[in-house]
């Protein structure tokens, strides 16, 4: 089998992101992005999506924590389409509805070739909640936009349900996690690429 990885760097004046992951990992990861929320995120993504990761982010978190995370999007969406290849034998389809003590969140991801992301329901003022004290509510938003454009997928997002800002975004990262799981795993049964128009 063809290895399913992906190694990808960006530069900008902002912020400078080295980023490796394998579709066909255990969850093991290695994440620094100087942003310690987003670290936790990454971490939790990692383990819950079996992909391996590994995340070398520096920026000017002096100014503000978004460009830096929302760059790292930008590249976890790059090197997840990279990995991706062609598609081939991939489920396409995931799902999932984690919760996190009092948070409720929903994940469906389709490997559609066709970026597009919905997401709803986060509780009024979840946006301008620092959590941990560096990662806006906002940015929650930001990274799931940016990996959805940047790996071309189409995802939809829903908090059902929630009280504290740390529940509500990890609930939502673990969804994803478990979401992507499924559609990027590889299923015998597919032969080719599945889709009736023969690319995705």
């Amino acid at each position: 089998m063809t290895a399913r990885t992906a190694s990808i760097s960006r530069s900008t004046s902002e912020s400078s992101i080295e980023l490796e992951l394998d579709l066909d990992g255990t969850g093991s990861s290695d994440i620094s992005t100087s942003v310690p929320f987003f670290d936790h995120m990454l971490t939790a993504f990692s383990k819950h999506s079996l992909i391996d990761l590994r995340v070398r982010s520096t920026g000017d978190t002096h100014i503000d924590a978004h460009h830096t995370v929302e760059d790292t999007g930008i590249v976890l969406g790059q090197a997840l389409r990279q990995a991706l290849g062609d598609r081939s034998g991939i489920g396409r389809y995931g799902d999932a509805l984690v919760p996190l003590d009092e948070a409720l969140a929903q994940a469906v991801v389709d490997v559609s070739g066709r970026p597009f992301l919905v997401h709803t329901g986060e509780p009024e003022g979840f946006a301008l909640h620092r959590i941990g004290g560096h990662f806006t509510g906002s940015l929650v938003r930001h990274v799931f936009e940016a990996i959805t454009l940047n790996a071309g997928i189409t995802v939809h997002v829903r908090v059902l349900g929630g009280r504290d800002p740390h529940h509500i975004a990890e609930a939502e990262f673990k969804a994803f996690a478990r979401a992507m799981r499924k559609a990027v795993e590889l299923d015998p049964r597919v032969d080719g690429i599945p889709s009736t128009k023969g690319t995705l």
